[in-house]
């Protein structure tokens, strides 16, 4: 997280790129944290977990940005946000003040008090939805591996990284299908398809990379090719 937010605060310093930072794993630092370790959690079991994880993961997250002379803010949403024109233009505004004020939004599903999101939702939507909703120039995907593949690497070891897709069609759709889903996370790299189609519909640049290679998003502004590219011009 760390490294995360010290390439955040280099991007709006040096290359005056706006972020909007979308984040997961409340349940799961909390389950850690309460050594809560069973598979199956009921609905009111994931939002305690969700409530005592948020502000554990927002304490990192501030730390991360203060170390760089950067502000952090927190923003839960619920679908319901996102669908109301009155809500979702009070949430523009807010985003956009933020900015302005040189603060990071960091964005989380509320999953304390929602309950299609914990069972129906991800934040790979959530992320795609809030890209098209403040015309960002691009969506930024992080997952465990280094992109979109044409076979498992997990299975396959002569499984080729798709290093750029024009558009998401039904073979890419059929890969990402076939592929397992985190052990601590939700949608696996479907969803992400999923979020990158529906971004590339709106002109926005998508990219699959892998969350801890160093520097990624430095590399990504730089114009590197790292990771899958979805959309845009090839390396753009």
């Amino acid at each position: 997280m760390r490294t995360w937010m010290q390439q955040v605060s280099t991007l709006r310093k040096r290359h005056h790129v706006e972020v909007i930072w979308v984040t997961s794993g409340a349940i799961a630092w909390a389950a850690e944290r309460t050594n809560f370790r069973r598979l199956k959690k009921t609905l009111p079991q994931k939002q305690a977990l969700s409530a005592i994880g948020q502000p554990l993961v927002m304490d990192q997250y501030i730390l991360s940005l203060q170390s760089t002379g950067l502000l952090g803010s927190q923003v839960l949403l619920t679908a319901g946000d996102m669908k109301d024109r009155i809500r979702r233009r009070n949430l523009q505004n807010t985003l956009n003040e933020l900015l302005r004020w040189k603060t990071i939004p960091i964005l989380n599903e509320n999953d304390a008090v929602s309950t299609d999101e914990i069972k129906f939702g991800d934040n790979d939507a959530l992320a795609s939805l809030v890209a098209v909703m403040m015309g960002a120039e691009k969506l930024v995907l992080l997952t465990d591996v280094d992109g979109l593949y044409d076979h498992d690497p997990k299975k396959d070891r002569n499984a080729r990284l798709i290093s750029y897709c024009r558009t998401i069609g039904e073979t890419e759709r059929r890969m990402a299908a076939k592929k397992a889903t985190s052990s601590v996370g939700t949608g696996g790299m479907l969803s992400k398809i999923l979020a990158a189609d529906r971004a590339n519909r709106d002109g926005i640049v998508t990219h699959f990379v892998r969350g801890d290679l160093p520097n990624n998003l430095l590399d990504i502004a730089k114009g590197i090719p790292v990771g899958t590219q979805i959309g845009g011009r090839v390396g753009g």
